[in-house]
């Protein structure tokens, strides 16, 4: 099922309800991909996942794959932090639990939000999309 063109239009004015949209989220990360952040936005997954998750072995598990994955200066993935953000997040290591990486994921959110999402409006991938709904959809 793809967004509507109303849901579409909506992005414009609202990140978080693109975020909250799956196809939104494709559509971002299909952008992304091609700015090379995408990184960004699966880091958020990762920490929207975790976050969900209620047995210890597999928040221990999870959060040493996002660790390794994003966080650590090593990973071909790894995602802007600020220092505070970075100390925060090893000191959580020691004992991890599901909200370990509640400020990193803003933080990363913000940085989507203010510098990735302006760029996306005005980009091929999403006036494409914008168009593609627009002619599909008669208007009156």
């Amino acid at each position: 099922l793809q967004p509507t063109l109303e849901e579409v239009r909506s992005w414009t004015h609202n990140f978080d309800k693109m975020m909250s949209n799956p196809d939104g989220r494709n559509i971002f990360r299909e952008f992304l991909r091609s700015e090379y952040s995408e990184e960004n936005l699966l880091f958020w997954l990762a920490c929207e996942d975790l976050k969900n998750e209620k047995n210890m072995n597999v928040i221990e598990e999870k959060s040493r794959t996002i660790y390794e994955d994003y966080i650590s200066v090593l990973s071909p993935r790894e995602v802007s932090l600020d220092s505070q953000v970075r100390e925060v997040v090893n000191r959580n290591l020691t004992e991890p639990n599901s909200n370990m990486y509640d400020e990193a994921q803003l933080q990363v959110y913000t940085l989507m939000h203010r510098d990735s999402f302006p760029r996306f409006l005005n980009s091929p991938v999403y006036k494409s999309l914008l168009q593609r709904r627009t002619s599909s959809t008669s208007e009156t």
